[in-house]
């Protein structure tokens, strides 16, 4: 049966949604654009990256941006799409696949619980597709799950919070047993670890597992600890390392844990309420691992415990302090597409490349 892919598994590309200027970045856009524009130039130095630009002008103008700093055209992806925000790992499309292919599952978003405007980014995938950029197999389901909140293993586990699936916000009318069912029929989950703590100030998503805890192999979890007994996010978080040590793999093996430093505490410079900085919010690709650093002294520390865990990849640090003003960082940005999932590139009338 297909399963849920895991994150290293070979990628054709990954998709970025581009910020409009009347969107909740409006008064940061130029930080959110240089960050988002140095994050294309990295993907593109090892696969295709497939942009969704507001509007026309906006797309010719990064295009030009990025060809001039050295982006090979062949691996820049750029279309018009209509959206409220930027957060492609939860409006992008969640992949299945085994020996026979690759499925898109295009699943319903609610702008995580009703928090926020989503009904635009709820097409986002269709809109790809309408655009040609799709070559796999799709599947629509109106289930609510987004892809920051489940991470896995690619052998049929997932790791997630109950904060997040099992939230009323959600899907209210389905139980856990419900929603362990429709991952079993649908993304071919046959395990889940139900992690009932882990919680970050700041953060909109109802805690999601990707600023928390991460597959970095099937028997490798990296995740966030936080060793100062003075934080507010000290018990919590000391709880979640203690469920994280009771968990093991499906043979009963335990599992190997790589904990990742905590950042000094960000504040929002307007109102000072703290961002849910963390570096487990890390993004793989194909041959690299990109890393959120906030220019803290534990930057390095945390590059150098990813870079152990991903022996055979490059670690690249990306700085995602524009990002982490609105609440995410680079993980929440991006949405891998696995191998076989984007289609050829074609040349319109216009000499625009789809």
């Amino acid at each position: 049966m297909p399963r849920l892919l895991p994150e290293w598994h070979p990628q054709d590309a990954v998709q970025l949604t581009w910020p409009r200027r009347d969107s909740d970045w409006a008064p940061t856009l130029p930080a959110i654009e240089a960050m988002l524009e140095q994050l294309a130039l990295i993907i593109s130095r090892y696969q295709s990256v497939i942009i969704g630009v507001p509007d026309r002008d906006t797309g010719e103008a990064l295009s030009g941006r990025l060809l001039a700093r050295g982006a090979a055209p062949e691996r820049l992806r750029l279309t018009v799409v209509d959206a409220d925000d930027t957060w492609a790992r939860d409006h992008g499309p969640l992949a299945t696949g085994d020996g026979n292919g690759v499925t898109f599952h295009d699943l319903g978003f609610n702008g995580w619980g009703g928090k926020f405007p989503a009904d635009r980014d709820n097409t986002l995938t269709r809109q790809l597709k309408d655009a040609g950029l799709i070559a796999c197999a799709t599947s629509d389901s109106a289930v609510i799950m987004e892809g920051g909140a489940l991470e896995t293993d690619g052998e049929g586990t997932l790791l997630t919070t109950e904060a997040c699936l099992l939230n009323p916000n959600r899907n209210p009318s389905m139980s856990r047993a419900d929603i362990e069912t429709w991952l079993a029929e649908t993304l071919g989950i046959q395990r889940v670890l139900w992690l009932c703590h882990g919680h970050l100030e700041g953060d909109d998503t109802d805690s999601h597992i990707d600023t928390l805890a991460r597959f970095c192999d099937p028997q490798t979890i990296a995740y966030v600890r936080c060793d100062d007994p003075s934080d507010a996010h000290y018990a919590e978080l000391a709880a979640m390392e203690r469920e994280l040590k009771a968990l093991t793999r499906a043979d009963g093996s335990p599992y190997r844990l790589v904990p990742l430093p905590w950042p000094g505490a960000c504040h929002d410079a307007e109102d000072g309420h703290r961002l849910p900085a963390t570096y487990a919010n890390f993004l793989i690709i194909n041959g690299a691992v990109l890393v959120p650093v906030y220019g803290d002294r534990h930057d390095l520390a945390a590059l150098d415990a990813l870079a152990g865990a991903f022996p055979d990849r490059d670690v690249i640090p990306v700085d995602a302090s524009a990002a982490i003003v609105q609440h995410g960082s680079l993980h929440c940005l991006t949405m891998q597409w696995p191998q076989g999932a984007l289609a050829a590139a074609t040349t319109t009338a216009e000499g625009d490349r789809r």
